[in-house]
């Protein structure tokens, strides 16, 4: 694919988690109003996002749905993702997509194998991807999953 100036071809670390997080949206061919304003809390409430130019976001998700498109993008894009991300930040990655998927509150089959292509990318230890999955859930608890209205 030919890359126009709308397209990113490098990615800084909170380009690169913001991707992961509009990547795990886009899993299954529908981005939610919950998971968007999930995005966009998590942009401007987490440290990691303190100085980030907002203005960025949709160029790197149209970098994100239109390496989607393409054949063999999905590993283009953890590519572009292992070589912004620290290691460090790995986990963080991965704890971002579990949020998005646990905002709407109904995992499908696509955003639960994204997930574990994301584990599986970054190494996420198991043990380590339970912990951070168990946080999304509580986080993100839907009042119906618990009888309540």
């Amino acid at each position: 694919m030919a890359r126009s100036p709308e397209h990113l071809s490098s990615l800084t670390p909170p380009d690169a988690l913001i991707a992961v997080m509009v990547a795990t949206s886009a899993s299954d061919e529908t981005l939610t109003n919950l998971e968007l304003l999930t995005i966009i809390g998590i942009v401007d409430s987490l440290p990691i996002f303190g100085s980030y130019d907002r203005e960025r976001i949709p160029t790197v998700s149209r970098t994100v749905f239109d390496l989607l498109e393409e054949e063999d993008g999905l590993d283009a894009l953890f590519g572009l993702v292992r070589e912004a991300l620290p290691a460090s930040l790995f986990e963080t990655a991965y704890a971002l997509a579990c949020d998005v998927v646990a905002a709407d509150g109904m995992p499908a089959g696509p955003e639960l194998r994204i997930l574990e292509e994301i584990r599986d990318e970054l190494s996420i230890d198991r043990l380590a991807a339970a912990a951070i999955e168990r946080g999304a859930r509580a986080r993100f608890a839907h009042p119906g999953a618990h009888g309540l209205k």
